[in-house]
C-alpha cells in the first residue's frame, strides 16, 4: 500500500513538472495554418469569448478547451476579455446545437457592446489508440469584428505529443500557438492600420 502511494505521489509529481515546464521538450509533432491579423485590437475594445464548439465525440472537450482559450486571451494581453454567460454554454449530453449557441452568444455580444468575439471549434481532443496512446488535438480559432460583421482573424492547427504528455497540456501548446497571431494594441501605442 505504502510503495503504491508513493508511485501515485512521484507520478503525480512528474506529470505537474512537465505541465508547468510546457512540455516544449516532449512534443512529437504539430502543425498550423494562420493568416495574419492586419487591425490590433485596442486596449479599449471589449472582447467577448464565446462558446467553442465540440465537434468531438469526447463529451465538454468544448469546456476544456474553454478554460484554456481563455487563459491564452488574457495572457495575449486583451484586457477587456468577457466570458459568455452560462446559460449559453451547448455542452449537454443529451441536446448538442452548436450552431444555434454559437447564433445566440453573437447576439449576447453585440447587445453588450463588445467589438470583437472570439470563437473557436475542437474537432479532436483524444488519446490515439495504440500501444503508447499520444495525445492529439485539433482546433480552429477565428476573431470576428463586430462592427462590420468581418472575420480580422482565423487560424487552425493539430498537435499531437508523447505517449508520457497529458492531453491538456498539448491543448495548451496549440492554443498558445493559435492565439500568438492576434495583435493587440498595449496601453500607450496606437494602431496605424485601424
Amino acid at each position: 500500500m505504502t510503495h503504491t502511494l508513493k508511485t501515485i505521489s512521484w507520478l503525480a509529481a512528474l506529470s505537474c513538472a512537465v505541465l508547468l515546464a510546457g512540455c516544449g521538450s516532449l512534443t512529437t509533432g504539430g502543425s498550423s495554418n494562420r493568416t495574419t491579423m492586419v487591425q490590433a485590437i485596442a486596449a479599449a475594445d471589449k472582447v467577448a469569448m464565446l462558446p467553442v464548439a465540440n465537434f468531438t465525440d469526447v463529451p465538454q472537450a468544448g469546456l476544456r478547451v474553454e478554460a484554456l482559450l481563455e487563459t491564452a486571451l488574457r495572457r495575449s494581453g486583451i484586457r477587456q476579455l468577457v466570458v459568455y454567460p452560462p446559460a449559453l454554454n451547448p455542452e449537454t449530453l443529451f441536446e448538442p446545437s452548436e450552431r444555434k449557441a454559437q447564433a445566440e452568444a453573437e447576439k449576447w455580444a453585440k447587445a453588450q457592446g463588445m467589438r470583437y468575439v472570439v470563437t473557436a471549434a475542437v474537432n479532436e481532443w483524444r488519446y490515439k489508440v495504440g500501444v503508447d496512446g499520444e495525445p492529439a488535438v485539433g482546433l480552429m480559432l477565428q476573431v470576428k469584428d463586430l462592427s462590420n460583421d468581418q472575420v480580422v482573424y482565423s487560424s487552425a492547427g493539430g498537435r499531437t505529443g508523447g505517449s508520457r504528455e497529458a492531453l491538456s497540456a498539448v491543448g495548451l501548446q496549440l492554443t498558445t500557438e493559435l492565439v500568438a497571431g492576434i495583435r493587440v494594441e498595449q496601453a500607450g501605442t496606437p494602431d496605424k492600420a485601424r
